[in-house]
């Protein structure tokens, strides 16, 4: 009960930074005809802003961690109900394939140049894992496999959480410098993007195909996690250094499988067998909109950009290069499959 009552200052914020962040957008359209930033995109921006001219405090902080994963993981539930089987099977099989094969040569690529500047192998690991399939999510459920270290964890989360913000800002600005389609632009953020909950914010002001794309490629990224996860505790001993020891226990299955994303399956699953009601579907879209908004400007308040520079270049440059390889071949296998 006392964590209940401590969640409206922090969700408030939220909320005031949101309502901010939609009235810039209108002044925007007022003052130039169409807003160039959109309201998901301003709620980081003055979040940041407001974190780095002041720190939350204890009084906030219970709300603002609320915003950021509950409501930001509720809103990737609704957003389910505005996806069918259809959109995935629209992927085909190949597109399938090409998302297990660049998360694979990704995680091998990434391990390769962590190593090559020098990060020790379990760092180098959770760096890889996190950038090739979800991020924190994925540092967090391969770190007690491969037995790593708090301050390897902590620096990789830290700098995953900057950079996180850094990509969802700057991805759609390769929109108009690569001509990508919108669903070319979907298969891009699916792949890049480190948080289902972030593809939202990559996504939705390009377009709701966009959106849809990028959701359902993002979805089958990081049901690669948990294959991945099992493939490295076969090898836990070696990797921890300790010979003959017996690999650490397995993460828990929602480790693996987040609750929301099982509920996105679910609200899929209804859509697609029109179980919902066809005038429910606009107020929960605008709903996942309006959470996701709120999360935005949370996320905002929860990033620290000075991380940045107390995570080390040589973690720094790992996460970056593994990052734009990440992209560079996320866009030749748009290219060699014929994305539209």
């Amino acid at each position: 009960m006392n964590f209940i009552k401590s969640l409206p200052p922090g969700i408030l914020l939220c909320i005031v930074l949101t309502a901010l962040a939609s009235l810039t957008q209108r002044v925007e359209v007022y003052l130039v005809g169409q807003a160039y930033l959109e309201a998901l995109v301003l709620a980081i921006l003055l979040g940041l802003i407001l974190r780095t001219l002041w720190t939350p405090g204890r009084f906030w902080q219970p709300g603002i961690a609320f915003s950021a994963k509950i409501l930001l993981e509720t809103a990737v539930l609704l957003l389910g109900a505005g996806v069918s089987t259809g959109t995935v099977l629209a992927l085909g099989p190949a597109l399938l394939g090409g998302i297990m094969g660049i998360v694979a040569i990704s995680i091998a690529a990434s391990y390769g140049i962590c190593r090559a500047l020098s990060l020790p192998p379990r760092m180098a690991l959770l760096v890889a894992c996190g950038n090739s399939i979800c991020g924190n999510s994925a540092i967090a459920a391969v770190a007690p496999v491969i037995g790593a270290e708090a301050q390897d964890i902590t620096t990789s989360i830290a700098f995953t959480a900057v950079l996180g913000v850094v990509v969802v800002l700057l991805l759609p600005v390769l929109v108009p410098l690569l001509s990508l389609s919108l669903r070319q632009y979907g298969v891009l953020a699916g792949l890049t993007v480190y948080a289902v909950p972030q593809v939202l914010a990559a996504t939705l002001p390009i377009g709701a195909l966009s959106n849809q794309i990028g959701t359902v490629v993002k979805l089958v990224r990081v049901l690669m996690l948990g294959p991945v996860v099992f493939a490295l505790s076969l090898i836990a001993a070696r990797l921890r250094g300790e010979p003959g020891q017996r690999p650490t226990a397995m993460p828990k299955l929602h480790q693996l499988v987040p609750w929301f994303i099982v509920g996105f399956l679910a609200m899929l699953t209804l859509r697609s067998l029109g179980l919902i009601p066809a005038v429910l579907l606009a107020p929960v879209n605008r709903t996942a909109d309006f959470l996701t908004t709120v999360s935005m400007a949370a996320l905002g308040l929860g990033v620290d950009i000075r991380t940045v520079a107390r995570a080390g270049l040589r973690v720094s440059s790992a996460v970056t290069l593994s990052l734009l390889l990440l992209g560079v071949l996320s866009l030749v296998m748009i290219r060699l499959l014929h994305i539209g």
